[in-house]
């Protein structure tokens, strides 16, 4: 049916006149998962479904799932997601599948009671094998000869401890916090900018306090980064003022993974290339043990980022995020990849940081977790702040997030519906065509500029040598990321009309 497949594309935020070699990742999986979705399959395969959708889309997306009649199975870390759509649960553990024939919601109170049972029943085991062990040493038999049913029943003891499936570690995660900041971390006034005519960030006001945890919502190309790079200073406003508070050590958790070099070794990247060690709160900790800390074995030491999970990449950038000393956590998506025992331990540490954080997510349950409250996006560069996490933004605001292309598209509808001005709303100016054109190769200039940059930023002792140069550097491509974003967006904009007219 071409036009559920129609449907589906607009409904994922896309055209259906993209050319597949040129789609970014996030635009790769919803066209994906229009292509599986538009036959109604009678079974459905879906693995982390959610990756790279903003919260409208993964609303949408649940809603949509929801009225299939097809049986699915689903491989998710989003809780909600997964407490929202399963009947049934499959919990694949050290090498075994164990169900419940119950959803995600009630899944952790059972894993958590066969955990027990286990810690229970491996107690006792040991418990008879001391006992076996005293009978063969001190037993009145024992002294006279060995009873070989006693000694082969302390042998299958033995073999039954060897081969018990012990749970597999944990993540140890816990931030290194720096000296005490201001009460007053962050303070934005009046806070706006632009990218050419597009308004990004529009006249924002917020004072972030010590302590605060701050969740940033809104659908993909809202400013979202944006606005985080003017709150903690990483680019100057057009208009506004933007002040750190006294004594502020920041740390950025980058959503792309962006110092993460792909032939760099795990252990170079903690170490940076230097000796054996890495620094953690000014506790000198061997690179090998700091690196059992996130679930890595010694024998990854040498192993290139290139070839690591999506999971491992996520904790190897954590465990570097996670050393530096500092009081203002700034997270974008970092919740990207980890499996629900690592979010359950980030989400812990976050509870226990000191310090500030501000988090940018689609995730609503780590939202609901973490954040106190939730800067959101409401379209034309404003964003309002609601006190609480993101389900009491969705209670004091009536509804959760918008799809930004929706709203356009809305508002083309409501123009056409106006007969005073057909002919404006259907015609390019000569400078919207001339971006069209230019727009294009900006961006590619734009993308080998901030290539360039990331592999100067990488180079071995530069921060050393110069640290001024080093931090303008990072200042420059904060700036040229946000530029980035800001054209591809003007040109997606622009494309949307240019096909609206040929219609």
């Amino acid at each position: 049916d071409p036009y559920r497949a129609r449907y589906l594309l607009e409904c994922l935020g896309m055209t259906g006149e993209e050319l597949a070699d040129r789609l970014s990742g996030g635009e790769a999986r919803r066209a994906a998962l229009a292509r599986v979705l538009a036959p109604s399959p009678d079974i459905l395969l879906l693995d982390e479904p959610t990756n790279h959708l903003d919260l409208p889309a993964i609303e949408w997306l649940e809603s949509e799932l929801n009225a299939l009649r097809s049986a699915m199975v689903l491989i998710s870390h989003d809780r909600r997601f997964l407490e929202r759509l399963s009947r049934a649960t499959v919990w694949l553990d050290r090498g075994a599948t164990r169900r419940i024939e119950q959803g995600f919601s009630a899944f952790e109170a059972w894993r958590d009671t066969v955990l027990e049972q286990e810690e229970l029943e491996q107690h006792k085991l040991d418990r008879r094998i001391v006992m076996e062990e005293h009978w063969v040493r001190y037993g009145v038999t024992a002294r006279r000869k060995r009873n070989v049913g006693r000694m082969a029943r302390l042998a299958d003891f033995r073999r039954q401890r060897r081969e018990a499936r012990r749970q597999t570690g944990t993540v140890k995660l816990g931030a290194t916090e720096g000296e005490v900041s201001g009460a007053i971390v962050i303070d934005a006034k009046n806070v706006s900018k632009a990218f050419g005519e597009l308004a990004v960030v529009s006249d924002v006001s917020t004072r972030i306090m010590r302590g605060d945890r701050v969740g940033i919502v809104g659908p993909n190309g809202a400013g979202k980064t944006t606005l985080v790079n003017l709150l903690t200073g990483r680019m100057a406003p057009d208009t506004g003022e933007t002040r750190l508070g006294a004594n502020v050590q920041m740390h950025v958790l980058d959503q792309r993974r962006e110092t993460l070099l792909p032939d760099v070794s795990v252990k170079d990247f903690l170490t940076g290339g230097h000796g054996e060690t890495v620094s953690v709160g000014g506790t000198t900790r061997h690179y090998a043990s700091y690196m059992k800390d996130f679930l890595f074995t010694p024998e990854q030491a040498r192993t290139p980022v290139k070839v690591l999970s999506g999971g491992e990449r996520g904790r190897l950038v954590l465990a570097k995020a996670l050393a530096a000393p500092s009081n203002l956590l700034v997270l974008d998506e970092p919740t990207n990849d980890l499996d629900l025992e690592t979010l359950d331990l980030l989400q812990e540490m976050l509870a226990d940081y000191a310090g500030t954080v501000i988090v940018v997510s689609h995730d609503r349950d780590f939202l609901d977790r973490v954040a106190t409250s939730i800067l959101m996006a409401e379209g034309a560069g404003r964003f309002v702040e609601y006190a609480g996490g993101y389900s009491d933004m969705v209670t004091q605001r009536g509804a959760g997030v918008s799809a930004r292309v929706r709203e356009v598209t809305k508002v083309g509808r409501a123009r056409a519906a106006v007969p005073a001005a057909p002919v404006e709303r259907r015609k390019l100016s000569f400078k919207d065509k001339h971006a069209l054109e230019t727009l294009p190769a900006q961006i590619t200039a734009l993308e080998r500029e901030i290539h360039t940059l990331h592999e100067r930023l990488a180079g071995d002792g530069f921060y050393e040598r110069d640290p001024k140069g080093f931090t303008a550097a990072t200042a420059k491509l904060a700036e040229l990321q946000a530029t980035l974003a800001a054209s591809e967006e003007r040109w997606l904009e622009l494309e949307i009309l240019r096909e609206e007219i040929a219609r």
